[in-house]
């Protein structure tokens, strides 16, 4: 934007590159798990990253986790859980899950870092700005190395690399760090849980597919989920109030003989 300033200063510049390595080395891992198993199966096992998140705030800067929030993980894994159409009889590759669970591990250290560094009160559009750029190094580093460039061979291959690199990805992120300075990373990760529902949606209305009642129970479980954490407090201050109306009554005292 016009007259923004995108200076850093040294202490910032250091934890934005280890921002912008995370993000790489999640998108690299996740996308070499494709190579090991169905990519159903890779981006729903992406998806323990809020489990991962929660027990990194709990663990490391001791934030409780309250029976709400871990209700609402709950239903959200169980949902995208549903959501997954897979063959009958396949099996889990152990290098792929690694794989898969390596990017969601970095992707989740990404979402703690973001809000438990100086890059809290960094504009959002700054912090998106480096970490794309500085994710983009370690491509640029594998390329130097040997690693082979794959181009596409077609034009409309080429559009759906610019939508792709605009859409989930630069505009993804920048709404995801925002998402991140507001209200924290437990609740943005399981807000992430609407991703695979969105999909599902875009499938039905653009691509004509059909929904099956097992996708439709994963959808409303995940929209449960993104409900309470929506709600956040408001839900809690009612249910205790409700809670409130029935006050236990007093035990009577046995007579002593």
């Amino acid at each position: 934007a016009r007259g923004r300033s995108f200076k850093v200063n040294r202490k910032e510049t250091l934890t934005l590159i280890i921002m912008g390595l995370l993000v790489a080395v999640s998108s690299l891992t996740l996308f070499q798990s494709y190579n090991f198993m169905e990519a159903g199966i890779a981006s729903t096992i992406l998806f323990v990253y809020p489990i991962m998140v929660a027990v990194i705030m709990a663990l490391v800067f001791k934030e409780k986790i309250s029976l709400q929030t871990a209700l609402c993980m709950a239903l959200a894994l169980g949902g995208i859980a549903l959501l997954y159409k897979g063959p009958d009889g396949a099996t889990l590759s152990l290098i792929g899950t690694v794989l898969a669970l390596a990017s969601a591990l970095t992707y989740a250290i990404y979402i703690v870092g973001i809000n438990q560094t100086t890059l809290r009160n960094t504009a959002t559009l700054t912090v998106t700005f480096y970490v794309l750029v500085f994710g983009v190094s370690l491509f640029i580093i594998r390329l130097l190395t040997g690693v082979e460039l794959t181009t596409p061979s077609h034009w409309y291959m080429w559009a759906n690399i610019l939508a792709l690199s605009i859409f989930p990805t630069a505009i993804s992120f920048l709404c995801t760090t925002s998402a991140i300075q507001y209200i924290g990373s437990t609740p943005t990760a399981i807000l992430g849980a609407l991703e695979p529902v969105t999909a599902i949606f875009f499938g039905i209305t653009v691509f004509g597919e059909r929904m099956t009642a097992r996708e439709g129970l994963g959808i409303v479980m995940i929209l449960i989920a993104v409900t309470f954490v929506i709600a956040g407090g408001s839900i809690t201050l009612h249910m205790t109030r409700f809670r409130k109306m029935f006050p236990k009554l007093p035990r009577r005292r046995q007579k002593q003989d």
